[in-house]
């Protein structure tokens, strides 16, 4: 198939509000969720634990602990099931996947070092 035709196709297909986020964020994902003829918002939120594929493909795990099992659930980013994506805290890590969330327990299966805002020291 042309390229051309196929980056037009997909080019009407992307999230118009693209939300800036990544690994270590705390966020919450707001999804669409459609109970016979009603159709309401459910609230996921958690810890971004991965993201993965690019353009349309791309998608992003989040994980949450909920009564004291961890949860994971893997959202497509341009989907239009996610209605939006909230940052709650932005995440400091030194990793793209951050698997190793999985294996931990209590309070540090959620810590992720929150980002520090830097401080210019005043010149004299």
């Amino acid at each position: 198939m042309n390229q051309a035709l196929l980056d037009k196709i997909q080019s009407e297909q992307y999230r118009k509000d693209d939300p800036k986020f990544g690994v270590g964020d705390n966020v919450r994902v707001h999804t669409k969720v459609v109970e016979g003829d009603k159709e309401r918002i459910q609230i996921f939120s958690g810890v971004v634990i991965g993201k993965r594929g690019r353009g349309l493909n791309e998608t992003f795990t989040v994980r949450r602990i909920s009564y004291g099992e961890g949860v994971e659930r893997i959202f497509p980013l341009h989907s239009p099931r996610v209605d939006k994506v909230e940052v709650e805290r932005q995440g400091s890590v030194r990793r793209a996947k951050l698997t190793y969330l999985r294996k931990r327990l209590g309070k540090g299966a959620t810590l992720v070092k929150e980002k520090e805002a830097k401080v210019v020291a005043p010149t004299k």
